[in-house]
């Protein structure tokens, strides 16, 4: 019993606080506190150390790999192993070798990842653009820093950044790179942290730099005009929409929309695919066509294969006989990922916080830290250059009398006491007396130190330069700006990426063809309800039925096909077919537009057009008595997006929308009691969506276009009153008997 309790008590244990308990017995612990002491350390360290890169455009593997590599001499030397590569990185990443070296794959010219690789490889690198191909392993290949790195250290050793101690404090490396370029948009960089991501596509070299001096030179600078897209190392087509790239350029968040580049051959009847988007591999690409032919989807190939070789990607596609090369494009763009997206997130870390900046912010960013960088590497070099100068100035003290500095040092009887007799004798400091007690006997001569005294005025000068420069923000900016001229000059490359600024996505004509064509009768009510009834459920059916409140604002005949253009109260547009909607009966209320085209909070519908063979013209009237006629076909597109943002112009209030098959006589309603009468003809077809349109009736002050109608339609008897020949007019006074409101009246007789 005596040997048990001992054994208890040597199992005591006091923890931090104070309170007494077992080992290895459990305490009681709210989940919160738990994650709070034990997650969220770690999941700040994957955030801030690991997964997000800062303005240096660098994640720390990365920094510490190069720096290493550049510590190695892999500057200006030969290739070394990889696998010596990644022994020395490990004492600055202690992550194990095979992180370190999937670092050096991704850097590394044979992997095409990067526009601008920084390791120089040789041997088996694998490729971004296959999932399947795989890298050698680090004792069978070879590499050394491109010359492009000169950029990353430049002036590293001038103070330029700050230096830290390694893991285990036995050497230090630099906590970001002095890039000269802003390397944070030109390299691709991925990461997934804790809670949050980072997704940065790579731009053109060349015009970010442009981009960067344009900027620092006009803050209000459009930037879409020297960087109007990313450029990606796989090549392809970049599908240029200016709306989604400006948001991009604003908020760091969007899709860029890319497709793969292929050529036909017609000797072989095949189509070789060269270049595929960034986002996607050879092999799903494959795999996904298999897929399809197998569910019979895609019945134009015999056969496809992967002949990728030392000359690069290709994709061979063999196919059958009659069939269209660009029609099978085509329809591969909209089924496979031979058209994908790169979804961006600029998240990057900015003084140890992780922030989603716009290009311009990043550029402002990194140009501010830029700055900073130049300023210290200028600091410095004074330093350096007061130190020269405070020693040149000791030694032209002895130059007074060469004989008396000699004749100190010969008569001084102890060796420590030269340096004190040198500067009681002359009157210079120990730093200063200790250099001239260095120099040696055969350069204690006037010409030796007249040619050393010499470089004092130039010290001076460059000194008193160094320090304008520094008080300088304009003389700043122009040293950055002449580092970024000549990176760009050097380095820059033409665009591997094309940019496609007219295409558009591919509709699934197929689809199309295979939708049942049948006639039927639109229905539309005020509040933007619709009802689809066909023929024969019209006929069996009574009296259409309405929300309370609500009533018919038009009815119209069409086809299951028919296409509808649903202009809203927002500018907007929403492109749908009939065939959408399922057939209603008139007992039931139908679809609400709003909801059903997924409309934005607050959208209402203004008016429905039936957009039939996209031939004729929608006119918008305004209430500023402006009229805009646009052809139908600005609204018809190839593709299946629903909705087109400016659609009419905003500059006015709408009075109403009217589509028009040809041109037609029009009654023209002024709220101070006017009319007139024109003809859609006297109006010109503008050719963008949203046009202001031109007068067409003068209005009084505080007078607005109230309302239009079809001549036939308006109820005017004498209409010689109220045409006229030319636009704008002002209209006649309306006379009772031509109102629109005396039919109502002779109707309730």
């Amino acid at each position: 019993m005596a040997r048990k309790k001992k054994d208890t008590e040597n199992k005591k244990k006091i923890n931090t606080d104070g309170v007494v308990g077992l080992v290895g017995s459990t305490t009681e612990q709210a989940i919160s506190e738990t994650l709070e002491i034990n997650y969220m350390p770690y999941a700040m360290s994957v955030i801030v150390s690991r997964a997000i890169p800062e303005i240096d455009g660098f994640k720390p593997s990365h920094r510490k790999l190069l720096y290493t590599m550049y510590k190695m001499g892999l500057l200006s030397g030969g290739r070394t192993k990889s696998a010596n590569i990644v022994g020395q990185t490990m004492s600055l990443n202690p992550h194990g070798d095979a992180a370190i070296y999937e670092t050096m794959v991704r850097l590394a010219r044979g992997n095409e990842t990067l526009l601008h690789p920084f390791v120089d490889s040789k041997g088996n690198f694998g490729k971004v653009y296959s999932r399947d191909m795989a890298y050698a392993a680090s004792r069978y290949t070879e590499a050394k820093l491109e010359s492009i790195c000169a950029e990353l250290f430049r002036d590293i050793d001038l103070d330029t950044v700050d230096m830290v101690d390694n893991y285990d404090a036995t050497k230090k490396e630099p906590t970001l790179l002095p890039t000269t370029f802003p390397n944070v948009l030109v390299s691709a960089n991925q990461g997934i942290a804790v809670g949050m991501a980072s997704n940065i596509c790579s731009f053109n070299l060349k015009e970010v730099c442009e981009t960067a001096i344009a900027l620092m030179k006009n803050p209000d600078h459009d930037i879409l005009e020297t960087l109007p897209g990313p450029d990606f190392s796989t090549g392809g087509y970049l599908l240029f929409d200016e709306a989604t790239t400006r948001e991009i350029y604003s908020t760091g968040r969007g899709s860029f929309k890319l497709r793969a580049k292929w050529h036909y051959v017609k000797d072989g009847n095949l189509i070789e695919i060269t270049e595929i988007p960034y986002s996607t591999t050879s092999e799903v690409i494959m795999d996904k066509v298999a897929e399809l032919i197998k569910a019979g989807k895609i019945k134009e190939i015999s056969d496809m294969r992967d002949e990728t070789d030392l000359g690069g990607l290709k994709l061979t596609i063999d196919l059958k006989r009659g069939v269209d090369p660009d029609k099978l494009m085509q329809k591969l763009y909209r089924l496979t990922p031979l058209q994908d997206s790169f979804a961006c997130n600029f998240n990057i870390l900015i003084a140890g916080m992780p922030r989603v900046l716009g290009v311009g912010e990043i550029l402002e960013e990194w140009t501010a830290w830029r700055t900073d960088c130049v300023k210290r590497r200028i600091y410095f070099q004074i330093q350096k250059k007061e130190d020269r100068l405070h020693l040149l100035k000791g030694l032209e003290r002895i130059l007074l009398d060469i004989d008396k500095a000699i004749r100190i040092i010969r008569e001084t009887e102890l060796e420590n006491e030269v340096v004190p007799n040198l500067m009681i004798g002359f009157g210079i400091d120990e730093i200063q007396a200790n250099f001239v007690a260095e120099i040696k006997l055969r350069n204690i001569n006037k010409e030796y130190i007249l040619k050393q005294t010499r470089a004092i005025d130039d010290l001076e000068r460059e000194i008193d330069d160094l320090r304008t420069t520094l008080n300088s923000n304009r003389r700043l900016k122009n040293v950055i700006i002449d580092e970024l001229k000549k990176v760009a000059e050097k380095y820059g490359q033409p665009r591997k990426t094309e940019i496609l600024y007219q295409a558009e996505e591919i509709a699934g004509e197929e689809e199309v063809e295979e939708i049942p064509d049948y006639p039927v009768t639109l229905f539309i009510s005020k509040e933007g309800y619709l009802k689809k009834i066909t023929a024969q459920s019209l006929r069996m059916s009574g009296e259409q039925k309405f929300k309370e409140g609500d009533s018919l604002a038009f009815s119209a005949e069409a086809t299951n096909r028919t296409e509808l253009l649903v202009f809203t109260n927002q500018y907007q547009c929403y492109k749908t077919r009939l065939s959408d909607f399922d057939d209603g009966k008139a007992s039931l209320l139908g679809d609400y537009l709003p909801q059903k085209l997924g409309m934005d909070p607050g959208e209402t519908v203004a008016q429905v057009v039936l957009a039939g063979d996209y031939k004729g013209f929608v006119l918008f009237l305004f209430e500023n008595g402006k009229a805009a006629k646009v052809p139908m076909s600005a609204y018809e597109t190839k593709t299946n997006r629903r909705k087109l943002t400016g659609a009419y112009s905003d500059k006015s209030p709408l009075t109403k929308i009217m589509g028009l098959q040809a041109d037609t006589q029009l009654a023209l309603y002024s709220s101070d009691g006017r009319a007139a009468v024109i003809s859609t003809a006297q109006l010109l077809p503008k050719t963008t969506r949203n046009t202001q349109g031109v007068a067409v009736m003068s209005l009084k002050k505080k007078a607005v276009l109230q309302d239009a109608a079809a001549l036939e339609e308006s109820g005017i008897v004498n209409v010689s009153r109220y045409r006229s020949k030319t636009i704008p007019t002002a209209g006649s006074l309306l006379k009772p008997e031509d109102s629109p409101e005396k039919q109502i009246t002779i109707g309730g007789i």
